[in-house]
């Protein structure tokens, strides 16, 4: 069955600024981590991408690592490309990263010059195209200087691979250090991912979004929804198809009753909102304007329209925001950011 784009998909997503830079991000983008790889069905994945594409959502993140296995969200999404979105390759953002393992030997991860240059020609191979519009560090390097990281990065876009660069998962420091060196360089650095959430405020206590505001950077946050903890999912435990049952990437151990107690409450703070969990979420980690984009994933194109209607009810009153504070920040909650902290959850799962 063909598909046309709709007609009004640019007319009620809103669009960021990123940074400083010339770069527009809708609010709300579409994450290729999970629900993306050989076990997930070709037609589910082609329907989650056009109904993203026909809510407005123009930007798809990738990895180099995102599956399972390994590179086949890549290859997923560079079929749907060739076919199902032929022809809008120019209205379309499109990322991926490497910093993770996706090899056997000593080149397969991290940030060496080696590494970064192999990994994204690789991903251009597999998503079948010339370029990407951003291409980051996936994560910092402690084994190789900056300097060699931030090259290869600065290669990338003079060879024609990438048009602007980002980072992924660094501190506050590192991100500054990128920063000078790549200004030097005069590479269009334009953005920063770093994991964010109502229960996961690690870039708030490190200054990382003064720090981006300071620099000028645009920012997209990944795990708003902290791995599905806040949608309705594990508000009456843990369903068989969820992360957390899969063991793909949310430990059980973060999903304690007193936890989801918790979560139930900031549930009824949404119910009152008149929004979903996941909505209001959304709607959190957007309100103050300092974050361009949240990341989403979704399992079914249902769960993208849902997220999409977050940009509906964007508004928090003062009581509102210190209701969630109260629960959101309760010690057994941030356990979570503890993990993520600096580094970010794995990803190479």
């Amino acid at each position: 069955m063909s598909w046309t784009p709709s007609e009004t998909r640019y007319d009620t997503m809103k669009y960021n600024r990123c940074g400083k830079s010339g770069l527009k991000l809708p609010a709300i983008s579409l994450g290729l981590w999970h629900n993306f790889g050989d076990d997930t069905p070709r037609e589910r994945k082609i329907a989650i991408c056009q109904t993203a594409f026909d809510k407005g959502i123009t930007h798809f993140d990738l990895a180099n690592n995102y599956g399972p296995p390994p590179g086949s969200a890549e290859l997923a999404f560079g079929t749907i490309l060739k076919r199902e979105f032929a022809g809008l390759r120019d209205e379309l953002i499109v990322s991926s990263k490497a910093g993770y393992g996706m090899w056997e030997g000593p080149y397969g991860e991290w940030g060496s010059r080696k590494n970064l240059i192999a990994s994204c020609d690789q991903s251009l191979k597999r998503l079948g195209l010339d370029y990407v519009d951003i291409f980051y560090s996936h994560r910092f390097d402690p084994d190789t200087p900056l300097e060699e990281t931030m090259m290869a990065l600065d290669h990338i876009v003079r060879s024609g691979r990438a048009l602007y660069v980002g980072i992924s998962s660094y501190n506050s420091q590192r991100t500054r250090e990128a920063y000078a060196i790549l200004k030097e360089l005069k590479t269009p650095f334009v953005i920063h991912q770093p994991s964010y959430s109502m229960i996961n405020r690690w870039v708030e206590d490190d200054g990382l979004l003064d720090t981006l505001e300071a620099l000028g950077l645009g920012s997209i946050v990944f795990s708003p929804l902290a791995q599905g903890m806040l949608t309705s999912k594990y508000l009456k435990g843990i369903p068989e198809d969820s992360r957390a049952a899969q063991g793909k990437s949310l430990q059980q151990a973060f999903l304690k009753e007193e936890t989801i107690a918790h979560i139930r409450s900031l549930n009824a703070i949404a119910e009152r909102r008149g929004q979903t969990l996941a909505q209001m979420a959304l709607a959190w980690v957007l309100r103050k304007g300092r974050v361009t984009t949240a990341l989403i994933g979704a399992s079914r194109p249902e769960q993208v329209e849902d997220c999409v209607a977050a940009l509906d009810n964007p508004d928090f009153t003062d009581a509102e925001l210190a209701e969630i504070d109260s629960y959101a920040l309760d010690a057994n909650i941030n356990i979570w950011a503890k993990s993520a902290e600096r580094k970010g959850p794995d990803r190479r799962k």
